[in-house]
């Protein structure tokens, strides 16, 4: 590993720590119950060896021995590893589900601000990856390598001193096999097994990105008989990721034995040491399987940590990868200093130029449109004409480069986002639903409307009625992205949020797609009636239907209005 490498290896660990802050008090009640277990079950094994030893060299001698001190010490020691174990599954358990649900939460949240024009530059099934399979890796930060490094620390240096009270020479060679078992293995295991874990991670990442595509194009593999190629990728992939899963797990079964080695090699050690020292009688006998069982069970401590050190590599990648999608930039900055929210709906559009990249071509190349308040304006254009792009740069999902952007005589961009979406209500081509009741996705556009008042937007949507014949009517739950209802239906419930919302600005894009001419004409006539007031953007590609809703037309070609402002008069 470089020296940079390792520097932002360091810098994402203490980012992640950092991170951990609201949750370090359980984190550390964790480690206090899991050092209490460690401490009392190395403890019951050593004066169970001293007592048994003391109680049959009493009974060879025929002298008697205080029974029930040691038996006591025995006794609370066995409780207290019980209850310690207990305490430390649920304190450490507690512990990383808060640690998931910070993280889940936090990476949310970063990454809210840059849909959609950031997150389009990633496949869905990445996204999903990092937000649900990397934080899972990463959980394991806590529950795999701190809690027992931090454990192992604490707990050898107290077991080496006590160690030492009865034999500094025991000791002093049993923290040499804690050293080598405890400090050089880790190091050695994370060093075979950083590439390999890292490794591990990606290529589980693309196994999840060519599953994701083939579930969601299989009916094009098939058409076109490309199954087997894409069953070619995905072994070859699959037979990658063995290789090194095959190696990280041998590597696990070395560290592990060589670990087991290191603690019968302590065992030997001790007894070699304290046999003499028995012998030449500067060591009581029942001292000598005290130390030789304490030499041996110091090793618990030190057990973990060769495998938590191997997986430190994919706990690594996976940071990285959460942290360099948290670290994108957004593209729509927050103005330093935002301005209040205008009171006025007026809409103003003068040498608005828009394009996605440094190098790509103008999607709105000079935009001049001027939309009074209360006036209604339909915004024609083939696909491809720049229409949605409108619509983003007013909702302030993506920047515009150049020329101004007013409402209510306020710059868009020195608006806080937040504030700017709450001046528009917006039916867009793809507006989606969510898996719970249809109350539920009616009230995302006002948590606090009334029944009577979600009726009623239903009502001039034309859904009320098929929601009634719904077996839970408003209750009924739509199916994961509303597969409950059909395309017209969908569009109406959108239709029926923006009417909840209530803003003085509308923006419609296609709101007649998917509707029948019948259905599409008492909707328009409702809607008039519902938006009076209100300033409305509509954009379509045809204007069939359109004359009860709006007043004007401009037609949008190549990023530009070629046409401004000509009245509406007729429906073709």
């Amino acid at each position: 590993m470089s020296r940079d490498d390792s520097a932002m290896a360091r810098a994402d660990l203490l980012r992640l720590w950092r991170l951990l802050a609201p949750q370090r008090a359980w984190m550390l009640g964790g480690a206090a119950v899991a050092l209490l277990a460690l401490l009392a079950n190395v403890g019951l094994l050593a004066v169970s060896g001293w007592f048994i030893a003391a109680m049959a060299l009493a009974g060879v001698a025929g002298s008697a021995i205080n029974y029930f001190t040691p038996a006591a010490l025995i006794r609370a020691l066995a409780i207290a590893r019980t209850g310690g174990r207990y305490a430390e599954r649920l304190l450490t358990h507690e512990a990383t589900f808060r640690i998931l649900a910070r993280l889940r939460v936090w990476l949310y949240l970063a990454i809210e601000p840059l849909a959609p024009a950031r997150l389009d530059l990633l496949r869905s099934t990445d996204l999903l990856s990092r937000l649900q399979a990397d934080i899972d890796t990463l959980d394991q930060v806590y529950l795999r390598l701190l809690l027992p490094a931090g454990v192992a620390g604490v707990g050898v240096l107290g077991m080496l001193g006590a160690m030492a009270l009865f034999s500094p020479a025991v000791a002093l060679l049993g923290a040499g096999w804690l050293l080598l078992a405890g400090a050089v293995l880790p190091w050695w295991a994370w060093r075979r097994g950083r590439a390999a874990g890292r490794e591990a991670l990606e290529l589980r990442n693309a196994l999840r990105v060519e599953a994701g595509d083939a579930l969601a194009g299989a009916l094009e593999l098939r058409v076109y008989g490309a199954e087997s190629a894409w069953l070619r990728r995905v072994d070859a992939a699959s037979e990658q990721l063995l290789l090194r899963q095959r190696l990280l797990s041998d590597l696990a079964g070395a560290s592990g034995a060589a670990t087991g080695l290191c603690a019968n090699l302590a065992l030997a050690s001790a007894l070699a040491l304290a046999l003499p020292a028995v012998a030449a009688a500067r060591l009581p006998a029942q001292d000598l399987p005290m130390l030789a069982l304490f030499a041996l069970g110091a090793f618990e401590a030190v057990a973990p940590l060769p495998l938590a050190f191997q997986l430190l590599g994919e706990m690594l990648a996976a940071a990285r990868r959460v942290f360099e999608l948290a670290e994108t930039a957004p593209a729509v900055a927050e103005p330093a200093r935002p301005r209040a929210k205008p009171v006025g709906c007026e809409l103003s559009l003068r040498g608005l130029r828009m394009r996605y990249a440094d190098d790509a071509p103008w999607v709105l190349d000079g935009v001049d449109l001027e939309l009074p308040a209360g006036s209604r304006l339909a915004l024609v254009g083939a696909s491809g004409a720049g229409k949605s792009s409108l619509l983003h740069v007013l909702t302030r999902l993506r920047e515009y480069q150049q020329g101004s952007v007013r409402v209510g005589g306020c710059e868009l961009r020195e608006l806080r986002s937040d504030d700017a979406r709450e001046l528009f209500a917006v039916v867009g081509q793809h507006d989606y639903l969510f898996h719970g009741t249809v109350l539920d996705n009616l009230l995302l556009a006002r948590p606090d409307a009334t029944q009577a008042e979600v009726e009623a937007a239903c009502r001039t949507a034309r859904l009320h009625d098929v929601i009634q014949a719904f077996p839970e009517g408003y209750l009924t739950p739509l199916g994961e992205g509303g597969a409950l209802l059909s395309g017209g239906q969908a569009r109406r419930l959108a239709i029926a949020r923006a009417l909840l919302k209530d803003a003085p600005i509308w923006l419609l894009d296609e709101p007649a797609e998917a509707l029948d001419a019948t259905t599409q004409r008492e909707l328009f006539e409702a809607l008039a009636e519902a938006v009076r007031g209100r300033t409305v953007l509509l954009i379509t590609h045809r204007l069939g239907g359109l004359g009860a809703l709006v007043d004007q037309v401009a037609l949008l070609r190549d990023g530009r209005i070629a046409r401004p402002d000509q009245a509406l008069g007729s429906d073709s």
